[in-house]
């Protein structure tokens, strides 16, 4: 072998693969953001503190219903309605706030100049979040489900399938309505609409089989109302298939609908 062939050989780095190097720069802006997140006192109330507030807030509103006729008991109805309250408070605020901070301090603009595509940086920002979130729904079916008496989930894969999907549409929504906050601090006020028509609506605090046939037949088309029914169903098995791939293409169409939003109106820069 000449001695030119040996120093271009010598020269030849190895190639890292495209997914290795979109892993490890997920992984270092995840790692920041779990950082800034643990340094955030009021993300981290939000996030670990208020699901359990209100899982006691409602086991007293969920004792007075009457639940005859519905098939449910208190565990399942509040025991899902605890894992809805940790994509609402856990994800979805606190990613919210997340955005618009990043955004209002310039490290999404300065980001962009970097390698890291959009999605990776809509991705890594919301890493911690979905990570935690998960960890708590996790901890939540493990712990609460002798507790509550419900047993462990008889539709396993009906509960991962309502979380994954409720995940993507609050981690969506989150990213479009950090577009109407103008700072960090009217971001709690921009989350608030979402956060009480879900609550009230979407079969957390209320199942939705309480509710009048035309009145649930409304409620059932709200964004985290497929995924709660389908964390519900984990535990009462769900109505059927046909039912469950009506609440599966309900959610990926809001899910779809988001993601849209944040390709029109997801804004990178201040507003000024």
């Amino acid at each position: 072998m000449s001695a030119s062939t040996s120093q271009a050989v010598g020269n030849q780095r190895p190639k890292i693969p495209v997914e290795t190097r979109t892993v490890g720069r997920l992984l270092s802006l995840g790692r920041a953001e779990l950082t800034l997140l643990g340094r955030n006192k009021t993300a981290l109330y939000t996030s670990l503190i208020i699901p359990i507030v209100m899982a006691f807030v409602m086991k007293q509103a969920v004792g007075s219903m009457n639940l005859a006729g519905t098939g449910l008991s208190l565990g399942t109805v509040l025991l899902p309605g605890t894992v809805g309250c940790v994509l609402v408070f856990a994800v979805y605020s606190n990613l919210t706030g997340a955005y618009v901070a990043r955004r209002e301090e310039l490290v999404l603009k300065r980001l962009r100049t970097g390698e890291l595509r959009d999605l990776e940086i809509l991705t890594g920002t919301a890493l911690p979040s979905v990570v935690l979130g998960l960890a708590q729904c996790a901890l939540l079916v493990v712990v609460g489900s002798p507790v509550l008496g419900t047993g462990l989930p008889t539709a396993p894969h009906l509960l991962i399938a309502g979380v994954l999907l409720g995940m993507a549409v609050v981690v969506g929504l989150a990213a479009a309505s950090s577009a109407f906050a103008k700072s960090a601090e009217s971001a709690q006020l921009t989350v608030l609409p979402f956060m009480l028509v879900s609550l009230a609506g979407s079969g957390m605090m209320v199942p939705l089989d309480a509710f009048p046939k035309n009145v649930a037949a409304f409620l059932e088309v709200l964004p985290l109302s497929p995924a709660m029914e389908l964390i519900r169903a984990g535990w009462t098995g769900g109505g059927g298939v046909k039912q469950t791939v009506g609440q599966l293409i309900t959610g990926l169409a809001w899910s779809g609908l988001a993601l849209f939003a944040v390709r029109r109106w997801f804004r990178w820069e201040p507003r000024r």
